[in-house]
């Protein structure tokens, strides 16, 4: 268990050990979710990244895409689209 002091900004000090399990760094930002009654402290950038995935989750299927060639495919048929709009 950690502890942590509130100063008169209320700003806390989150312990290195806690920062190197939620892989924290300077400038990184933390959300803060309140569930049943209880808060957690949550890195920003996973949790997003972890909602990110979710959203995304079967649209590859969908679009047909099984492979790493088909992504390739994918890219270069965006790419030779976006060059014949460019005047």
């Amino acid at each position: 268990m950690e502890v942590a002091k509130i100063t008169s900004k209320g700003q806390i000090t989150i312990p290195i050990d806690i920062r190197r399990r939620m892989n924290l760094n300077d400038g990184d930002k933390v959300l803060f979710l309140e569930q049943d009654g209880r808060y957690y402290i949550e890195n920003s950038a996973l949790v997003s990244i972890s909602r990110a995935q979710d959203a995304f989750s079967g649209e590859a299927a969908r679009a047909g895409i099984t492979n790493q060639q088909d992504v390739i495919d994918l890219v270069k048929e965006i790419r030779r689209e976006l060059g014949e709009k460019r005047p």
